[in-house]
């Protein structure tokens, strides 16, 4: 049917993955290109006068959606951009190997002199355009025609094997929830959710033709207004399918008064900016009003949206808590759903504090999801004590990846792992070229790979939480609009981020877990597309990687690059880090210049009596509790990782060195994913909270009896009572001891004669 109205179905779970299937061992698909030739090669199969009949409506009709985030941003004024510096060094460097040329070759004929004058005049008249002539000679200078053989090798690609059994998934316990409503009907359409003539017309505008199997289990059950625990993997729709019931009940139930009535809690700002874009647009056909309260951007706007009281707030918890004490006639008392994105995150250590404050100023009485990918015992704490009788929802497991996504793995030998940097540019220059995501566990090394990576003439951004909220949007956007190939990123884009187009995922190394892995990775092939992910593995990750191939359903495969290659490119990078050190050397100019004008907009403030009228904002922890939970939390990484104070003093010290080695700093990067992941481990070794519901007593094992037989402690009354040794009957017979008089407060001074009275 679909056929004939000319629609295109929805790839759904059962189906086929669109990829042909991969033998054993088999070379890459697709020869080698560089990317001179990639970007510069003209296509024959494109026409020059192809016009599109209509404008993607996504980037046009889309504009009012961001309108009022771009108006909270603070403009903050730089002198020069990260990708300035890098063009200013690379053409520095390019200057300098012409000069150096120039004096080589004037004890040379004076053909060869005019030959080469020619040459120069040619050069610039043939690209008027400045980035590709540059970005060509640039390709030119670090791998010449010599090269191009080398780096043109096809790469290896293996099937890894599974070893042993297949390690069956540990089922959440269904004791801790009240039902299990996983099954759903297939058969479910928007139509037949009972869902408003305004909501139905939105969902119509957006595009959705069938719910996903998220969308369908969460919609009924949300609508009935229960309590939910959901767990879906990444990309199925899992933000619509708690809008869709919320935005229903709303409707359904007009405010009274103005107050905010549903709260929703993201762990990062551009995931909220996310979520928040998502409501609107299904909200746009009724009256109910949203509010985006998330770091960096502008407070007092924020403050006056609240003011209103919006029927939605979308928050990240540091911001929600500086509202809740700095901004009057706002509170939390009449919310009546409470919604966790992400809720694995949420719960950890991190916002541990925050969390347990909101919920302490929240409405009791109110109805409670909680929605990820993956699932933890926090959350099943969470689910069993706060929730009222919650419904379990578990489209995928635990640890599921997407159906179409194709995993491959790069083996990193011992004491190469200063090789990870090499590897990483062989790959974005010969293979993966453009809509890559690239994380890395810090945010240090995310800014040298985006610095490295830019001088090699590669179009690169970076995401991570140093960036002021403007960077961050500018090179989400540049990112999602094309004109960028490659987003260096931490975890803080590994949540619930949907950006189209995403074909490759690559891991710099290893992530702390596996479910930090599915976060990652769940950024490419979403809602039913293909995509791939290629994660570097050294010798101390191999644990993660059984793991990770245990749980896969698909193939997985070890792609190996030829040793050529990769030695060219270190000799590449050793060549590049005067210029690293340069670029980093102009933006610490730019820093302290930016500082000391700072200062002086202080101190001029002052002397005008301006600052002394603004008053200060307060926070539910003193300066004091904040630094000092921060301090324990890091002193119990570093003695986590490393256990000992011995070995701790020495990293402290060795990290303070100004220059670090390439294999100095890929132990950095995992040595942080141990901590975290050692942190996990002793989390899961506590003994469980106390649930709201009484599970079933289970009888005692023999071990318990023999252990309670063995080395059962006895009260001290039974143990006087049954002890008929020489040397109790003669503690007896004495009396208490001096410890046992001071202790019971009895005199010191013994009466003289016996101790029992005569009548």
């Amino acid at each position: 049917m679909l056929e004939q109205l000319g629609l295109i179905g929805t790839i759904r779970d059962e189906d086929q993955s669109p990829e042909e299937p991969d033998s054993e061992s088999e070379q890459e698909e697709q020869p080698i290109v560089l990317n001179r030739k990639k970007k510069f090669g003209v296509s024959r199969d494109f026409n020059c006068d192809f016009e599109f009949g209509e404008k993607d409506g996504a980037s046009a009709d889309q504009d009012w959606l961001m309108a009022d985030v771009m108006k909270q941003l603070k403009n903050k004024r730089t002198i020069t951009t990260l990708d300035q510096k890098i063009d200013k060094v690379r053409k520095k460097r390019k200057a300098e190997e012409k000069s150096s040329q120039s004096d080589a070759a004037e004890g040379s004929s004076e053909k060869n002199q005019e030959n080469q004058d020619e040459d120069e005049d040619v050069k610039p008249e043939a690209g008027e355009d400045d980035d590709g002539s540059d970005e060509e000679e640039d390709e030119d200078e670090e791998f010449g025609s010599s090269d191009e053989e080398v780096l043109t090798q096809s790469d290896t690609l293996r099937e890894k094997q599974r070893r042993g059994r297949r390690r069956k998934e540990e089922e959440e316990a269904p004791e801790s929830f009240y039902e299990d409503a996983s099954q759903y009907d297939d058969q479910l359409t928007f139509d037949d959710m009972n869902l408003s003539r305004p909501i139905l017309k939105a969902v119509t505008a957006l595009g959705f033709k069938q719910p996903t199997p998220i969308q369908k289990a969460c919609v009924p059950v949300g609508l009935l207004g229960r309590d939910l625990c959901a767990c879906a993997a990444t990309g199925t729709g899992k933000t619509a399918a708690f809008m869709l019931p919320v935005l229903e009940r709303l409707v359904f139930k007009p405010r009274t008064s103005q107050v905010t009535r549903v709260l929703v809690l993201v762990p990062t700002r551009e995931l909220g900016i996310q979520v928040h874009s998502v409501a609107r647009q299904l909200a746009q056909f009724t009256s109910i009003t949203t509010c985006l309260a998330v770091g960096g951007l502008d407070l007092k706007s924020q403050e006056a949206a609240l003011r209103a009281g919006p029927d939605i707030l979308i928050a990240t918890p540091g911001r929600l808590i500086d509202h809740l004490h700095n901004t009057p006639s706002f509170e939390l008392t009449h919310i009546e759903i409470l919604i966790l994105d992400e809720a694995d995150r949420m719960l950890d250590e991190y916002f541990e504090e925050q969390m347990k404050e909101i919920i302490r100023l929240c409405s009791y009485n109110r109805q409670t999801m909680l929605f990820s990918a993956t699932m933890t015992e926090e959350v099943k704490d969470l689910a069993a004590v706060s929730l009222k009788q919650p419904i379990r929802i578990f489209v995928n497991s635990n640890t599921d990846v997407a159906p179409f996504l194709r995993q491959e793995f790069v083996r990193i030998r011992p004491h190469r792992e200063g090789d990870r940097e090499a590897v990483v540019a062989a790959l974005l220059t010969r293979t993966f070229q453009d809509h890559v995501m690239l994380f890395t566990q810090t945010r240090k090394q995310a800014h040298r790979l985006h610095i490295l990576l830019g001088l090699m003439g590669l179009k690169v951004g970076e995401l991570h939480g140093e960036l002021s909220q403007n960077q961050r949007l500018e090179n989400l956007r540049r990112f999602k609009d094309e004109q960028i190939d490659i987003l260096v990123a931490t975890d803080v884009a590994a949540r619930g981020l949907d950006i189209d187009g995403v074909k490759t995922v690559i891991n710099f190394t290893m992530p702390s877990t596996v479910k930090h892995y599915v976060h990652r990775v769940g950024r490419t092939a979403r809602a039913g597309r293909s995509g791939r992910s290629v994660s570097l593995v050294g010798e101390s990750e191999r644990k993660m990687l059984k793991e990770v191939v245990k749980a896969a359903k698909n193939s997985v495969k070890a792609r190996v690059l030829p040793p050529e290659v990769v030695l060219k490119f270190r000799d590449l990078i050793s060549k590049l880090e005067k210029d690293v050190e340069a670029v980093m050397k102009l933006e610490r100019e730019e820093r302290e210049l930016a500082a000391s004008e700072a200062k002086l907009s202080v101190a001029q403030k002052r002397l005008d009596g301006s600052a002394s009228s603004q008053s200060q904002r307060v926070w539910f922890q003193t300066q004091q509790e904040r630094k000092q939970s921060r301090m324990s939390k890091a002193l119990q990484d570093f003695d986590l990782a490393l256990r000992g104070k011995k070995k701790r003093q020495k990293f402290l010290k060795d990290g303070k060195k100004k220059e670090l080695t390439s294999e100095e700093r890929a132990q950095f990067e995992i040595l942080k994913a141990q901590m975290f992941a050692e942190r996990a481990a002793k989390r899961e070794r506590r003994p469980k909270r106390a649930r709201a519901m009484m599970e079933e007593e289970a009888p005692p094992s023999k071990a318990a009896n023999q252990k309670a037989g063995k080395g059962g402690r006895k009260s001290a009354f039974d143990k006087e009572l049954t002890n008929t040794s020489s040397k109790s009957v003669r503690q007896y017979r004495a009396g208490p001891s001096f410890s046992d008089r001071k202790r019971l407060g009895l005199d010191r001074q013994r009466r003289g004669g016996s101790r029992f009275k005569k009548k």
